[in-house]
């Protein structure tokens, strides 16, 4: 069945998830949410996708939930629509935490990098995706809020303990209590965002940076480092030390690091397999 609110393409071994409802600032629905969960899942699945990208079409990355929902939940309550509550089973597998686990907590639990490439304004909880993406790169025109407070809303979804993680406590305070829309600039003093590109040549820098991952990083590596630093959010520096030493020595085991050595001696582009 063709996608109603998504687009997905897969190119250079990378799969790019573009939210399509511009003229509605790409606010996010049930609809979109599950196009998006099967999407990743394919891309996930896809041998020949090493690197995620997702972003909105048109002039914003995603205005938060669609306005017309809020409304009949303000105005008619909670029964009047349906909650699709999902507790995901994560493609990560069996070990996955039941933090990852969670509605849109789980993008940690993906083996591949998923980047959000945050190409206008994003709001609520289109912030909270964007926030459980593994990078996030801003064009100069993108503008960042929490909203939350504003609706007599709180910090839903694990903002709470995502956000001060990227941007520190009182940051963290400061966008959720306020819900003040802040500039690309800003968002990167903060460390809300990796980097910023201009508007003109934001999506063909985003996909240089995703091309060159897909490319000449070693998948293994990528899918290993990636568990690690979401597991050492739960963990003592010495159980972080122990795990990194034992996947050290898997690691001097495995193809990909025979390739890493002989591209680099051989000075020629690396032919990484994920093994």
């Amino acid at each position: 069945m063709p996608n109603q609110e998504t687009q997905y393409h897969v190119a250079d071994r990378v799969a790019t998830i573009t939210l399509n409802r511009p003229d509605k600032l790409n606010a996010w629905t049930s609809v979109m949410e599950g196009e998006v969960r099967a999407a990743i899942s394919e891309a996930e699945r896809d041998q020949n996708v090493r690197v995620i990208v997702l972003t909105g079409a048109g002039r914003g990355f995603c205005a938060g939930a669609d306005i017309s929902l809020l409304s009949s939940v303000a105005t008619k309550g909670l029964d009047s629509v349906q909650r699709t509550q999902v507790q995901s089973t994560a493609d990560g597998g069996d070990g996955t935490r039941k933090d990852f686990q969670k509605k849109y907590s789980y993008f940690p639990a993906i083996t591949k990098p998923v980047i959000a490439a945050v190409n206008g304004p994003v709001v609520g909880l289109g912030l909270v995706i964007a926030l459980y993406c593994d990078l996030r790169f801003a064009s100069d025109a993108a503008r960042f809020g929490t909203a939350f407070a504003r609706r007599g809303l709180i910090a839903e979804y694990g903002m709470a303990w995502m956000l001060p993680r990227l941007v520190g406590h009182a940051n963290a305070l400061d966008l959720l209590f306020s819900a003040r829309m802040i500039d690309a600039g800003e968002a990167l003093r903060m460390g809300l965002v990796n980097q910023v590109f201009p508007q003109d040549a934001f999506h063909a820098k985003v996909r240089e940076y995703a091309v060159d991952l897909a490319s000449n990083v070693s998948p293994r590596s990528l899918r290993v480092i990636k568990r690690q630093v979401y597991d050492a959010m739960f963990l003592t520096l010495a159980e972080s030390f122990e795990i990194s030493e034992q996947e050290m020595l898997a690691s001097l085991r495995c193809d990909d690091f025979k390739e890493g050595v002989a591209h680099f001696v051989e000075k020629r582009a690396p032919v990484f397999t994920g093994k």
